[in-house]
């Protein structure tokens, strides 16, 4: 069970990351809102939609 709580203690990390490239990135405030939203409610599922198809992604 100690695995789960260090997942989902990395999972916060990353997503306070993200949010805070989202705020910082040059995206319409909108698409931002969007993107925050989305981290937000649906963390990892979220963080990798961002990570792949966010501002800047790589996808």
């Amino acid at each position: 069970m100690e695995s789960i709580g260090i997942i989902g203690l990395l999972i916060l990390i990353a997503d306070i990351y993200a949010i805070i490239k989202i705020v910082q990135s040059s995206a319409a405030p909108l698409k931002k809102a969007i993107w925050i939203a989305l981290v937000v409610v649906f963390p990892l599922v979220g963080l990798i939609a961002w990570f792949l198809l966010g501002p800047g992604g790589r996808g």
